[in-house]
Order: structure tokens, then sequence, then C-alpha cells
């Protein structure tokens, strides 16, 4: 059970919310080769782990840390997203939360992780906070998928979204490098991992749509895009199969 009300997040990252759904159904996971590296830098392994995943939006991260053994505790701001995790993996405790200010007890985690979500906090506050919850010697692990634009059609499809938008959907300029905020004394680690994934068109255009530079843009706005977009892609995805390539940005800090 979830408590009644929660901190109030950005209007940006809750519009997520209305796409819950959609955003659980196409957005890319992880590779198994990310949380080989956050073992290795955290110093203990992901079995039997107190983790807590923090802005863990539909659980995506949530789902692949349990299957490594941790214990997962997920903290999530937003309604809609906390209903899709609490309905597909409703034996999961949920709070309901910001980074910023964490529904924790001190010293209470092995492991807190950040999929996709640091860039939603206040450094400041949620830094002090994570070191709090932290038992000594627990690990902080901060990650983006960014799409890799050394791939001449991705770095085309971030352009078309830059000059209609004003803005990348990609990531890569929102968010790449936000490790790097971790003061030196925490001496935090980093790795790169990159994999790929093949996916259906629809697939691919569902989890475009679903961030937040297009629901930020309001439904026609992004449906007329995505409509060119689509025919765009068939020219070079004839057999409509698309295959996605990310790099996992990962930095991971321990507490002394």
């Amino acid at each position: 059970m979830t408590p009644a009300t929660a901190p109030r997040p950005t209007s940006r990252a809750l519009s997520f919310d209305a796409v819950a759904d959609q955003y659980d159904e196409a957005r890319p996971g992880y590779p198994p080769a990310l949380f080989d590296a956050v073992e290795e830098l955290a110093g203990r392994p992901l079995q039997g782990a107190r983790a807590v995943d923090v802005g863990a939006g539909t659980g995506i991260a949530t789902r692949l840390l349990r299957a490594r053994g941790a214990r997962v505790t997920a903290v999530e701001p937003g309604p809609a997203m906390a209903e899709r995790l609490h309905r597909t993996q409703p034996d999961v405790p949920l709070l309901r939360g910001l980074g910023d200010a964490l529904p924790l007890a001190d010293g209470s985690a092995d492991l807190i992780t950040y999929a996709q979500s640091w860039h939603w906090t206040d450094p400041a506050r949620s830094l002090p906070e994570a070191l709090r919850v932290l038992t000594p010697g627990g690990a902080l692990a901060l990650w983006w998928n960014i799409a890799d634009a050394g791939l001449p059609w991705i770095a085309d499809q971030d352009e078309r979204i830059r000059r209609w938008s004003g803005e990348g959907a990609h990531g890569a300029h929102s968010v790449s490098g936000r490790g790097g905020e971790l003061p030196a004394e925490l001496n935090p680690a980093e790795r790169r991992v990159s994999w790929t994934r093949r996916v259906p068109l629809d697939t691919h255009l569902a989890h475009l749509g679903s961030h937040s530079v297009f629901r930020m843009h309001g439904e026609a706005a992004a449906t007329a895009f995505l409509a060119a977009e689509r025919a765009e892609l068939l020219r070079l995805f004839p057999d409509g199969t698309v295959e996605e390539a990310y790099v996992v940005e990962l930095t991971v800090a321990r507490r002394a």
C-alpha cells in the first residue's frame, strides 16, 4: 500500500504519468552487463542487497534488480507510474516520494539506484539524502540509456526532433555527464555499456512518444511529428523492424 500523498515533482517529470502504460511497454530495459558493472563498482553482489530504486517509474529497473536477487523498495512520485508498478509487481514495497526527501530511515539501504531519474532531482538535496539512507560502505548508482548518436540514422532522427521542438529526445545532451555532479571525495567511478535491441517500428515510435519533449508539446503536434517519422523510418527499415542502439552511462559512488 502506498501513502495517499507525496511531495510534488515538476510538471515535466509528471508528464510521464499520462503515458504510464506506453512507457512501461515501449521503453528499453537494461543489459545484464550493466548490472555486472554495478556489482563490480559497488563492491558487492546484488543478491540479497537491500536496494532502493528511486524514481522507479513503472518499475523497469526494479524488476531487473529483483531478477538479480536484490531486495528492492521502489520510490516513485507519479501516481499513474506508481499504480502501473504496483499492478505489475504487487509484492514490491512501494513508497510515494522524491529523491530530494527520501521516505526511508537512516542507514537502511545497501544500494540506491537512479535509473533515468537523477536529473529530475536537486543534487544539493538528493545527494545528502542518499548518503543518509545508505549504510556505511553502501553505494549510489546512477545510470542513463543514451541513444547512440554514432549511428547516422539516430543522429539524423535527433536532428529532426531538434528542428521540431528545439531540444532532443534521446537524452545525450540533457542528461549525459550528470553523474559528474558527484563530488570528487566520493571517488565516483564510471562505466559505459553498449547494447542494442530490435523492436517493431510501432514500439520504437511509442518509445519515442513517451519522452517528455513530446508530452510537453501536446498530443496533436506529437501525433503529426510521429506520423512523419514513421514514413521516414520505413524508408530505412522497410521490414518494419528497428535496431536501436544505446550506451548506458553509469556512475557509482560508495559511502565511506
